[in-house]
């Protein structure tokens, strides 16, 4: 091993015997940008695809046009779940009295109504299966998961609420070309419009 070598490795934190939790990862130093916590694991975002970068906007884009002046949609922020967990959804759709600050870091998830993942090859497992049952065991009421279909790589939308009696989500529709529901309020947005982006 050469001194440049050794110059130019990375120093990764140990993490605690119980894990990482929440005010560890608003205070580590030099975390890697989007850093998420997961079960006390600190999870790190590898390079994303267009596709994400476009339906992030796209969605964005849409459901401001409709938002209620209650509501407010923030992008890549972290959701505070309980100690051992802080993901950051790609996009949520929070209570307006949440945003209390400019240099605020993160929400708690009783201010979230919709939590929308769009999935990347890391992501997929967690998108799918991990963080749709944390946050619905977290209260959150609404979930979307974004994926691309068909060879034409077009976005298919799954739409999910929250039962109050299971506390689970179930599946309320799949959207291909458009996203039009009256929860967690009006929406429509033409998913075709992703080449705009």
């Amino acid at each position: 091993m050469t001194a440049e070598s050794v110059k130019h490795r990375v120093q990764w934190p140990v993490p605690p015997q119980d894990g990482y939790t929440v005010d560890d990862l608003f205070t580590l130093p030099d975390l890697p940008r989007h850093t998420e916590l997961i079960d006390g694991s600190l999870v790190f975002v590898s390079p994303q695809r267009y596709f994400r970068y476009a339906m992030i906007h796209l969605l964005a884009h849409g459901l401001r046009s409709t938002l209620p002046p209650d509501l407010k949609v923030v992008c890549e922020m972290t959701v505070v779940l309980d100690r051992r967990n802080g993901p950051e959804p790609d996009i949520s759709v929070i209570r307006a009295e949440a945003l209390t600050d400019r240099r605020q870091t993160h929400f708690k998830a009783a201010d979230v109504l919709l939590a929308v993942e769009v999935v990347s090859p890391d992501s997929e497992a967690r998108d799918r299966d991990y963080k749709p049952h944390k946050y619905a065991a977290a209260g959150i009421p609404h979930y979307w998961l974004v994926d691309m279909a068909g060879q034409d790589d077009h976005p298919v939308v799954q739409v999910y609420e929250r039962g109050e009696a299971t506390g689970t989500y179930a599946l309320t529709g799949i959207h291909h070309d458009h996203v039009k529901v009256s929860v967690p309020y009006d929406i429509d947005i033409d998913l075709a419009a992703i080449d705009q982006y």
